[in-house]
């Protein structure tokens, strides 16, 4: 089976997020799948890329939500307005709450309260699963072990999900000792920023400091917000053990998770021939011992044994943090990054007219110096 996987471009300054079409299956018999929305503007072209590329009657087997940021949702309205998809998959935390509600401070929740009280927070949310309602779709959650066209989901659990929801920013207030009893307490990453944009950290860079091949600057220890850590983690072992990973925005916890439920599934890691950099690159989601774990150790200097893409907004000087896009180069990765233009893995299948040859990025020899 041929497995494609195309980043869309999507935002610019401190706009960012994720939308991926991926097409597997045969020149002349495949399935497509979208893999969040980006943002309104982006799911519009979406609509556009689509049809152009695919046919006025295009379809959808799958469509994935990974998670609740509007970064990655928004966009996702536009494709069910005017695409057919057969399955929706995405959380639903409005639905889910009732099952956590002993997870959250109040123990004055009822059950019906503490559902309407989520739902109006997540009204993108709500739009997209009515709008999927409306058009037959069949409607999924992605937790650990569901199979979604080519790929499995090794992050989150169900479990893991409910610990999280109390956790996230648009939800009512935890309770800390109950979720740390369970070892799923999210420490809040430090407030050092300027400005947030739907989800995406705008920083200033201080100084600019030197890194080598062998001399790796990016640390362990990054924090993301809960709800990054909720976002879909997918993997696919397509034929000739071609191994695929996709990571949404998810953090050190995610990945850390999904490495675990791997290793218990006798999933193989390492060895990947594409892997999605979470978050457009943010030095908060990864460390070298998860990368390590997942995409394998440092190299010998120059060698080359993946793809990796990373999403990335135009005009945006500190995303992708270049000590994170060195991480991934060191450690056997062909990177390439969007930033304004699309990217597209063509995973065994023919190459587009229109499309011209991604040059991957080098070494960079400055990186960002931490604050």
């Amino acid at each position: 089976m041929k497995c494609e996987i195309e980043f869309l471009p999507v935002g610019d300054a401190s706009r960012a997020g994720d939308c991926i079409v991926v097409r597997y299956g045969e020149e002349d018999s495949y399935e497509l799948m979208v893999i969040d929305g980006g943002t309104i503007d982006s799911g519009g072209n979406l609509v556009k890329h689509l049809r152009a590329q695919f046919g006025e009657d295009v379809t959808v087997a799958h469509a994935v939500l990974t998670h609740a940021d509007a970064d990655h949702a928004s966009g996702m309205r536009e494709l069910f307005k005017e695409i057919k998809v057969a399955n929706l998959w995405m959380h639903i935390p409005w639905l889910l709450a009732p099952e956590a509600i002993h997870l959250f401070s109040s123990k004055n929740w009822t059950a019906d309260g503490l559902e309407k009280a989520i739902k109006g927070e997540y009204d993108i949310l709500s739009e997209i699963l009515d709008l999927a309602v409306a058009a037959g779709t069949n409607v999924y959650y992605p937790f650990q072990g569901a199979e979604i066209g080519p790929f499995s989901v090794l992050s989150p659990s169900k479990e893991q999900y409910l610990h999280l929801l109390p956790q996230f920013d648009k939800t009512p207030d935890p309770d800390k000792d109950a979720i740390e009893d369970a070892g799923l307490w999210i420490e809040k990453p430090a407030e050092n920023f300027l400005t947030k944009a739907l989800g995406v950290v705008t920083e200033t860079i201080q100084k600019w400091v030197e890194e080598s091949w062998y001399k790796e600057r990016l640390r362990d220890g990054s924090r993301t917000s809960a709800s990054n850590e909720s976002s879909v983690i997918l993997y696919a072992n397509i034929s000739d053990n071609r191994r695929m990973l996709l990571t949404g925005d998810g953090g050190v916890n995610a990945l850390s998770w999904a490495v675990a439920y791997a290793k218990s599934s006798n999933l193989a890691l390492k060895g990947f021939s594409f892997v999605q950099i979470p978050h457009h690159g943010s030095r908060n989601n990864v460390g070298p011992t998860i990368l390590n774990e997942l995409i394998g150790p440092i190299l010998p200097e120059g060698t080359e044994k993946f793809t990796a893409f990373v999403s990335a907004p135009a005009d945006n000087s500190t995303h992708p943090r270049k000590m994170v896009l060195n991480a991934f180069v060191r450690r056997g990765g062909r990177v390439h990054v969007t930033q304004g233009t699309g990217r597209v893995h063509w995973g065994g299948f023919a190459q587009r007219a229109g499309y011209d040859t991604s040059q991957a990025i080098g070494l960079s020899s400055l990186v960002e110096e931490y604050d």
